[in-house]
């Protein structure tokens, strides 16, 4: 059974004021690199790719970070996109829960031994349990839970939502 936390109306929303805030903190950039994490991290991506090119001038670069969210540390982490042309950008990563952090964490290390402009991150739902020192610039949804409760966000399908079980 779950509990819905926010409508796919919502959620929508949400994403577009992180659009909006992106763009207000980015406005005299040329452009940005959204780096969504596989699954509704990249799903998220592209939907503020869309909102960005609605009310912006930004060239906005879409690329995926693949890793294994359970085991992080076992495996590298990939892009889809040669990491040459990262240099001297503003990265942001994008990823649907912000939990402990630990995921956020791999993932933003191989962006370490490039010479960025800036790299900031963007999440749908802070749940603050942070076991590592992540913060994220833009959050859709702040929501105090138990460790025991599962937030779920789908942003594909007839379901769109942020859901809690």
């Amino acid at each position: 059974m779950h509990k819905t936390i926010l409508s796919s109306d919502q959620t929508l929303q949400k994403i577009k004021r992180i659009a909006f805030e992106i763009y207000e903190k980015n406005f005299e950039e040329e452009s940005v690199v959204l780096a969504g994490i596989k699954g509704e991290g990249y799903e998220m991506a592209r939907l503020l790719e869309v909102f960005l090119k609605e009310i912006s001038q930004l060239k906005v670069h879409l690329m995926q970070i693949d890793l294994n969210k359970d085991h992080p540390h076992t495996s590298p982490v990939q892009f889809d996109l040669d990491k040459q042309l990262l240099s001297r950008k503003v990265i942001i990563v994008v990823d649907d829960v912000l939990n402990t952090g630990r995921t956020l964490a791999y993932s933003l290390s191989p962006f370490l031994g490039v010479s960025l402009k800036r790299l900031q991150v963007a999440v749908m739902v802070n749940r603050a349990h942070h076991s590592f020192p992540i913060f994220a610039d833009y959050v859709g949804y702040a929501l105090s839970t138990t460790l025991n409760e599962h937030i779920q966000v789908k942003l594909t399908g007839d379901e769109i939502g942020v859901y809690l079980s």
